[in-house]
């Protein structure tokens, strides 16, 4: 199976980088194949069409 990338975009990254500290253990333990990285807001429009799925931060959402 492929494997899916989830990305994260914030604008600070602290909470961001525990999040996918804790996501990246789960797809672990249950073996789920992802890739799972955080960005900053500022790379959105360039990496976020790669990502199967993009999660971002409450301080960010009024860029949709």
């Amino acid at each position: 199976m492929e494997k899916k990338h989830i990305y994260l975009f914030c604008s600070a990254g602290m909470s961001t980088s525990l999040l996918v500290s804790k996501m990246r253990a789960q797809a672990e333990k249950y073996e789920v194949p992802v890739i799972i990285e955080a960005f900053p807001e500022t790379l959105a429009g360039e990496k976020g069409p790669a990502a199967d799925v993009v999660l971002l931060g409450p301080q960010i959402a009024y860029m949709l």
